[in-house]
């Protein structure tokens, strides 16, 4: 069972990341309609503003508490990030609140001092709420997780709503179908993590290593096609890296799924996985530079670069974090008589 300060840290950093990936989700959504429809624009937006205002909390919450490892993977904001969100305001006219992502860049992680005393404090900083005890902090971010469940819970609903209506030609969006798909699998993902850790329940690691290294090789695969697809025809040299990231990621997508059956050990695939992931993000962060810089022809808003390389970063701290963790489990085997 999961210690209170532990559900505190994994509900406050999965917020940090999965929050900000859902309101940008539902901007995504919003901005692909046609005029005909205006009320599925206006519901996208509706999703938008409330997470806005969740990862609003969670960001107000995490400051001096968050794992530090966390705010310095990337996955909370890149170098791009603030850049992004001005120059998709501008191209768009949706309001972005780029305050966030001010916040959010200047979050500091920690620890709580769990010590014991009846009461343990958690100082949350200047920028913070100071001193806090940690029942409180841990009822507030159980109120939090509850809100955030119903919020992605109908961002769900709305995406397969929309992925129907696509389907039996009743809506046309300039979203891939497997673009929304890829989109629910991810709101999917941030909903079972935020029950879990309701439940106060700790997953099995080999088991959730084998389970996510099948789910974010899949969406690193379609990450690439996506790129591939979004690039101008005159873009030749991107579009063949692209493609070519997008069969490698195929292949490691086919070797975690047969890890996943236990057909294979995991740890033949995740050393190829992190290289693979880090080739990628940085053809991503060089992309993303691109698109700002409007030195690469595409119809990728700025944000959905930013949006991806964030993903990659993410992935990679869940990587690295699987590998020292069997590295331990080895040596702790090895040293066993």
């Amino acid at each position: 069972m999961l210690s209170s300060i532990e559900f505190i840290k994994q509900s406050l950093g999965l917020h940090l990341f999965f929050a900000r990936i859902m309101k940008e989700h539902s901007f995504f959504l919003q901005a692909a309609f046609t005029p005909r429809d205006t009320s599925f624009a206006q519901q996208a937006d509706t999703f938008r503003r409330e997470f806005d205002g969740l990862l609003g909390e969670a960001v107000h919450l995490s400051d001096g508490i968050v794992n530090p490892a966390v705010l310095r993977s990337g996955e909370v904001v890149t170098p791009f990030t603030l850049d992004a969100e001005k120059a998709t305001t501008f191209f768009t006219g949706v309001q972005i609140p780029t305050q966030l992502t001010k916040e959010e860049a200047g979050l500091s992680g920690g620890n709580c001092d769990t010590g014991t005393g009846v009461m343990p404090l958690c100082d949350k900083g200047d920028k913070g709420t100071g001193i806090i005890s940690l029942p409180k902090l841990e009822k507030r971010v159980f109120e939090l997780n509850k809100r955030v469940i119903n919020a992605t819970a109908g961002l769900i609903q709305f995406k397969k709503n929309i992925l129907s209506n696509v389907l039996n030609c009743k809506m046309f969006t300039f979203n891939y179908p497997l673009l929304i798909i890829h989109i629910t699998r991810e709101a999917e993902l941030y909903l079972t993590q935020l029950k879990r850790l309701q439940r106060r329940e700790m997953p099995s690691p080999k088991k959730e290593a084998r389970e996510l290294e099948f789910f974010w090789n899949r969406q690193m695969a379609e990450h690439a096609k996506f790129i591939r697809g979004l690039l101008d025809p005159t873009e030749n040299d991107l579009i063949i890296q692209a493609n070519n990231f997008g069969n490698e990621f195929d292949q490691l997508t086919a070797k975690a799924k047969a890890a996943l059956e236990s057909t294979i050990p995991l740890e033949k695939i995740t050393g190829k996985s992190l290289r693979a992931t880090e080739d990628l993000r940085n053809f991503k962060a060089q992309g993303t530079q691109g698109i700002l810089e409007c030195k690469i022809r595409s119809i990728i808003i700025p944000l959905l670069g930013d949006h991806v390389l964030r993903e990659a970063n993410h992935y990679l701290r869940l990587l690295k974090m699987f590998e020292k963790a069997r590295e331990n489990s080895n040596s702790k085997n090895q040293a066993a008589p």
